[in-house]
C-alpha cells in the first residue's frame, strides 16, 4: 500500500491530533517520517485494514492510530523512525496481545460506515419535489397527507375543521417554496428592500386570499368537492388572526398584498399577539363586554415559528462610560438589567399573478429562563414562573390599557421590543450579504407606521454609536437616511408622548440619546429663531409641561428623511398646523401619499359575483392588477340591462347579510327594496357614531307621529353599526350602550315593524366587513372635518358599488374628486370652519346654538325612554357644553342628507347609475397606486420579479406549479444549456436539474 503525503498531513493537523503520540512530537518529526515513507515506497504493506479507506471515510486521527497499531510488527523501517525520536518502544511492544486484539476490533467497529459520504452532496432543495403538483387529484393526496401526518387526524374520517387545517397546510407548502425562491433572488441581486414596521396588522382570513392570488381556487374546489366539502364551508372554518384592530392595521395588510403583487422587495414587521385586542359581545344592558380573544387555541397554519431567529432584548439597567482605545474619546455602553427573547414567527404573503412571496415577520416574547428551578424546588411555584409571565405579557395583548402606570410601562415595553427585534434582524440580514453598516440606507428603507415604532430612531442610533463604533455624524446621517415616518392622526391625544421618567427608567441609554438629538437639533433652531425662545419651545422633542414628556411624533419628524400624510387634506393640516414649524424648517421633507385599499381582497375576494360581472364586461381581469381599468365601466352606467345585473348582485349580497343577521342576532330584516345603511368603524367621538344614533332617534320619533297611510309611503331602511371601543375609552363605551338601548326600543316597537331598524353587530372584524361592504347601499363616513386623516372603509364601499354619505373630510374629498361629487351625498362644513365654530360653542355654550330638533332628542333621552338617563349623562353634558366634535352644528345638514339618500334610492335608475359611476371612478383608491408613490417618492426601491421562463408553453409548463410530468422530449444538451442560462427561473432550473441527473443515471445503468 502506498500512502499519500496529503493523507498524513491531515493526520498531523491540529484538527485531528493522533492519540498514541503527542501532536508536537509528530509535527517536529514530520520530515523524518516523510523520508521513511519515501524510502519504503516499493514495499508491499498489508492492505487488509486500508483497502476500502479514504480520507472522507475515516477520521484521520483514527486512521493514523490504526496504521500505527497494525504495522508496528510488519514495518520495522517505519517503526524505527519513531524509535529514533524517543518513542518508548518497550511500552508499545509489551501491550497485552489480547488488549491489542480488542483495540483492533473496537477500532474496526468505530470505522464501520455502511454508506460512504458523498464528496459532492445534493443540496436539500435538489432532493425535494421541485414544485408541488396542482391538479385536483394531487391536491387531494396532499390534503390527506396533512390530515394523516401533520395534524394528525385519521384521513378516513374527515371533519370540516381538520380539512380546513390540512388544506391550509397545502397552501403553506407552496408559499414556502415560492418564498425561498423570492428571498434567494433578493439576496443574489442585493436589491434595496422596504421594511414596514407597524404595531398592528388587521389581516383577515388568509386562505381565500392566498388561493385566489395563486389562481388555484377552481382546482381546490374540485379537490374538496371530491372529499365531500364545499370551498365556502372550508373558508368559514378560519378565524381572523387577532393581530390588529382598526384602520391602521388594515392599511398595513393592504400594503403587504400590494408589495408582493407588484414584486417590490419588502418585509413587514410586527408583533404576534397571543390574545389580540379583545372579543366583543354585548351585555344584557347593551354595554360592551370584553372577552379574551383566544385565537391561538388551535394551530394557525399560515404562521411559521422560526426557532432559529431569536434575539435578546434588554430593558432597565445602567449606562457605563469608557475611553475608546482608537479615538481616545468617551464612549457609552448600556448594561440592561433584564433580558427577554424575541422569536420570529413568519406569515408568507403571496402576490396576485406572480410567484413573488414576501414575509410578514411577527415577534413573540419569550423569557430567558422559563422556570426558576431553585424557587420551584423551594415550593415558590408562583415565583418560579414570574419571569415567564412578565415576558409573555409583552406580546399578550394589543394596546394594553394605559390608564394606569403599569399599563403605560407594558405598552412602552411592547413598542421598544418591536423595534429592537426588527433592527437586530435587519442588520443581521445586511451582514449576511457581506455589506457594511455604512450601506444600511442602500440596503433598506424603513417605514414607521405612525408613532408606535418611532423608538427605532434612538435604537438604531445606539447600535451605530455603541456597537458599531461610528461617530455621531456618521450614525445620525445613516439613521436619518434610513427612516421615513407616516403620520396617521392630528388628534392631540393620539400624538404619543411618553414621560421622561418612565423612559429613563426603562431605556436609560435611549433617553440619553433623545436628549442629545434634541440638543443638537435645537442648536440649529436657535440660529434662526427670533421670538425669544418660543420656536425652540414648540419644536423641542421634550415638552416641559406638568410632566416632562417626550414627543414621539416630533422624534419621527426629526429622525426621518421623509414625513407623509395620508390624504390631501390631512397633509395640508400637517404642513400648516400640526407640524408647521417643522415644515418651515424642512420644506422638502413633507409629502402626501393618499391611502388605498387592495382590490384583490376588497372586491375580487369579498364580492365574487361583482368581480365576475366586471371581468365579463371588460373582457379581461386586468383590473384586478390595475384598478384604473374600472374607468371603462362608465360607458355602461346608463345601460338599463346592465343596471339590472348590477342591482341583482347587490340584492344577492344583501340576502347573505340578511341570513347572517337572522342566524347570529335572531333579528328578521327585509332585503328587497330596503336601504342598507352601514357605519362600521372603531368607535370614537370624532367618527360621530353618536350623531348617527341621534339621527335614528329623530327618524323614529318622526315615524311615531305618522298615520298608517303615511307609513305606507315610507322607504324602509336598516341602520347597521359595528365597531369596538378601546377598553379604557369610557365615552366610546357609553356610545355603544346608547346605540343598543335605542336599537332595543325601535326594533321591538310594533308600530314601527320593519319600516326601520337599528342593529349593532358585535365583534367587528375583517371577515364581518367582507360581508357588510358588498351588501351596502349607502355607507356613512361622517367624521368631524379635519379629524379623519384619510379613512379607507369609504374606499371599500365605493369600490363595491355602495354610495357615500359623508363630510368634507379625509379621503371623502378624493372620492368626490374621482367619482364625482354629484355621486356622493356630502354635507356639513369644511375643516377651515371648525375652529370658529368650536370657539363659538365655548363662548356661548353649545346648548344655546343647538337646533331645537336635537334639544328635543336629548330631552327624550333624559326622560329615560332609552334606559337609565344616568348612563348617558356624561355624553349629553358634553354635547350641551363644549360639543367638541360639533354634532349640534352638523345635525340638521346630516338629517337633510339622509332624506336625500331616501329620495334618491326611490329613483332606481338614478341610484344604480350613481353606484356604477362611483365604482368606475375608484381606480385612484387602489393601494397599488399608493405603494408605487411610496416606492418612488420615499423608499427608492424597484420591483424585483422572479423571472419567467420565456418558453414555458413550448415546454408544457403552463402554470406556476410545474411537475416532472411536464418534461417531454428535451434533449440532454438542451437541458444542459437551460441549466447554464442565468435568466431561467430558479424553479425550472431545479426541475430540469433533477431530470438531467435522472437521465445521466439512466444512461449509466443502460
Amino acid at each position: 500500500m502506498t500512502f499519500q503525503l496529503s493523507y498524513l498531513q491531515n493526520c498531523f493537523s491540529a484538527k485531528y491530533p493522533p492519540t498514541n503520540f503527542s501532536t508536537n512530537f509528530i509535527r517536529r518529526n514530520f520530515i523524518s517520517i516523510k523520508k521513511s515513507i519515501d524510502s519504503t515506497k516499493s514495499k508491499k504493506y498489508d492492505e487488509n485494514n486500508f483497502s476500502n479507506l479514504s480520507v472522507k471515510q475515516l477520521n484521520p486521527k483514527k486512521a493514523l492510530n490504526k496504521f500505527v497499531i497494525s504495522n508496528l510488527d510488519t514495518d520495522k523501517s517505519f517503526f524505527s523512525t519513531f524509535s529514533s525520536n524517543r518513542i518508548n518502544h518497550d511500552v508499545t511492544t509489551n501491550i497485552n496481545e489480547k488488549q491489542k486484539q480488542i483495540n483492533k476490533l473496537v477500532q474496526e467497529l468505530e470505522d464501520q460506515q455502511k454508506y460512504p459520504i458523498d464528496e459532492k452532496p445534493f443540496l436539500i432543495k435538489d432532493l425535494i419535489t421541485p414544485y408541488l403538483h396542482s391538479d385536483y387529484q394531487n391536491l387531494q393526496k396532499q390534503i390527506a397527507y396533512h390530515l394523516e401526518y401533520t395534524l394528525p387526524r385519521n384521513s378516513k374520517k374527515l371533519e370540516t375543521f381538520g380539512t380546513y387545517l390540512a388544506t391550509s397546510y397545502t397552501i403553506r407548502d407552496r408559499l414556502l417554496q415560492l418564498s425561498h425562491d423570492t428571498q434567494k433572488l433578493y439576496n443574489e441581486k442585493k436589491v434595496k428592500q422596504a421594511c414596514y414596521i407597524s404595531i398592528e396588522y388587521l389581516m383577515g382570513r388568509f386562505l381565500r386570499n392566498a388561493v385566489l392570488n395563486l389562481n388555484l381556487e377552481e382546482k381546490y374546489e374540485q379537490a374538496l368537492a371530491g372529499l365531500g366539502y364545499a370551498m365556502e364551508d372550508i373558508y368559514d372554518e378560519e378565524q381572523d388572526p387577532a393581530l390588529g384592530n382598526g384602520g391602521l392595521g388594515r392599511l398595513a395588510a393592504c400594503f403587504l398584498d400590494t408589495l408582493a403583487t407588484h414584486n417590490y422587495p419588502a418585509w413587514g414587521y410586527g408583533l404576534k399577539y397571543n390574545y389580540g385586542l379583545f372579543k366583543q359581545s354585548i351585555g344584557k344592558e347593551g354595554e360592551q363586554v370584553e372577552k379574551t380573544d383566544v385565537w391561538l387555541d388551535f394551530p394557525y397554519p399560515f404562521m411559521i415559528e422560526d426557532h432559529f431567529i431569536r434575539y435578546p432584548i434588554g430593558f432597565y439597567g445602567s449606562i457605563e462610560t469608557y475611553v475608546d482605545e482608537e479615538t481616545k474619546g468617551t464612549r457609552f455602553k448600556w448594561k440592561p438589567g433584564e433580558y427577554v427573547i424575541a422569536q420570529a414567527n413568519d406569515i408568507l404573503i403571496p402576490g396576485y399573478g406572480t410567484d413573488n412571496t414576501n414575509t410578514l415577520r411577527l415577534w413573540s416574547c419569550r423569557p430567558i429562563e422559563k422556570l426558576d428551578f431553585d424557587k420551584f424546588s423551594l415550593g415558590d411555584f408562583k415565583g418560579a414562573s414570574v419571569q415567564r409571565i412578565n415576558a409573555e405579557n409583552i406580546t399578550n395583548i394589543l394596546y394594553p390599557n394605559d390608564n394606569e402606570i403599569a399599563g403605560k410601562e407594558l405598552r412602552f415595553k411592547q413598542q421598544y421590543f418591536l423595534v429592537a427585534a426588527t433592527l437586530h434582524d435587519i442588520i443581521r440580514r445586511l451582514k449576511e450579504q457581506k455589506r457594511t453598516i455604512y450601506e444600511l440606507p442602500d440596503f433598506v428603507a424603513i417605514q414607521l407606521n405612525d408613532t408606535h415604532p418611532t423608538l427605532a430612531i434612538p435604537e438604531l442610533l445606539r447600535i451605530l454609536l455603541d456597537e458599531e463604533k461610528l461617530t455621531w455624524d456618521e450614525a445620525w446621517g445613516i439613521t436619518e437616511r434610513t427612516f421615513s415616518y407616516t403620520n396617521h392622526t392630528i388628534l392631540p391625544e393620539a400624538l404619543e408622548k411618553w414621560p421622561v421618567k418612565l423612559m429613563s427608567h426603562l431605556l436609560p441609554r435611549h433617553m440619553q440619546l433623545i436628549e442629545a438629538i434634541n440638543w443638537k437639533f435645537l442648536e440649529k433652531i436657535r440660529k434662526i429663531e427670533n421670538d425669544k425662545g418660543q420656536l425652540t419651545k414648540r419644536m423641542s422633542l421634550i415638552e416641559n409641561s406638568r410632566d416632562t414628556l417626550v414627543r414621539m411624533a416630533w422624534l419621527g419628524v426629526v429622525g426621518s428623511h421623509k414625513v407623509n400624510g395620508v390624504s390631501d387634506i390631512h397633509t395640508n393640516i400637517l404642513k400648516n398646523d400640526v407640524f408647521q414649524d417643522f415644515h418651515n424648517y424642512y420644506p422638502n421633507k413633507f409629502v402626501n401619499v393618499t391611502n388605498g385599499v387592495t382590490p384583490r381582497r376588497w372586491l375580487h375576494a369579498c364580492n365574487p359575483k361583482l368581480s365576475e360581472l366586471i371581468t365579463d364586461t371588460l373582457k379581461s381581469n386586468d383590473w384586478i392588477y390595475d384598478l384604473s381599468h374600472l374607468s371603462k365601466l362608465r360607458e355602461y352606467a346608463d345601460n338599463e340591462e346592465y343596471q339590472l345585473k348590477w342591482a341583482a348582485i347587490k340584492q344577492y349580497n344583501k340576502k347573505k347579510l340578511q341570513r347572517y343577521i337572522k342566524k347570529e342576532l335572531n333579528i328578521e330584516i327585509g332585503c328587497e327594496d330596503v336601504i342598507y345603511d352601514i357605519q362600521i368603524k372603531r368607535i370614537h367621538e370624532y367618527k360621530r357614531q353618536l350623531m348617527n344614533v341621534l339621527a335614528s332617534i329623530h327618524f323614529y320619533l318622526k315615524l311615531k307621529k305618522m298615520s298608517k297611510e303615511e307609513k305606507k309611503k315610507v322607504q324602509r331602511r336598516v341602520s347597521f353599526i359595528a365597531g369596538k371601543a378601546a377598553p379604557g375609552y369610557i365615552v366610546a363605551k357609553k356610545i355603544i350602550k346608547l346605540i343598543n338601548c335605542v336599537s332595543k326600543v325601535i326594533n321591538n316597537d310594533p308600530e314601527i315593524g320593519d319600516l326601520f331598524k337599528v342593529i349593532f353587530i358585535p365583534n367587528y372584524s375583517v371577515t364581518l366587513a367582507e360581508l357588510l361592504i358588498p351588501a351596502s347601499d349607502v355607507s356613512e363616513h361622517i367624521s368631524t372635518p379635519g379629524c379623519e386623516a384619510s379613512g379607507t372603509s369609504n374606499m371599500k364601499f365605493v369600490l363595491n358599488g355602495g354610495l357615500i354619505l359623508g363630510t368634507y373630510d379625509g379621503a371623502n374629498l378624493e372620492i368626490m374628486e374621482n367619482s364625482g361629487e354629484e355621486n356622493v351625498f356630502a354635507f356639513g362644513i369644511t375643516a377651515k370652519e371648525v375652529p370658529q365654530i368650536k370657539q363659538n360653542n365655548i363662548e356661548k355654550g353649545a346648548w344655546h346654538l343647538m337646533p331645537k330638533e336635537l334639544q328635543d332628542i336629548l330631552g327624550i333621552i333624559e326622560e329615560g325612554t332609552f334606559g337609565d338617563p344616568e348612563d348617558f349623562h356624561g355624553l349629553l353634558e358634553e354635547l350641551k357644553g363644549v360639543d367638541r366634535y360639533i354634532t349640534g352644528n352638523d345635525f340638521i345638514p346630516y338629517i337633510k342628507a339622509l332624506d336625500d339618500v331616501i329620495e334618491t334610492y326611490q329613483n332606481h335608475q338614478k341610484w344604480w347609475r350613481m353606484s356604477i359611476l362611483g365604482c368606475a371612478g375608484s381606480g385612484w383608491l387602489s393601494s397599488d397606486r399608493t405603494i408605487k408613490e411610496y416606492a418612488e417618492k420615499i423608499w427608492d426601491i424597484q420591483p424585483c420579479p422572479l423571472p419567467k421562463f420565456e418558453s414555458e408553453n413550448q415546454l408544457g409548463l403552463n402554470n406556476s406549479f410545474c411537475t416532472i410530468e411536464n418534461y417531454n422530449q428535451s434533449k440532454k444538451n438542451d437541458i444542459k444549456k437551460l441549466l447554464e442560462n442565468q435568466n431561467v427561473n430558479d424553479k425550472f432550473r431545479r426541475v430540469y436539474k433533477i431530470m438531467y441527473q435522472l437521465e445521466e443515471q439512466f444512461n449509466k445503468d443502460n
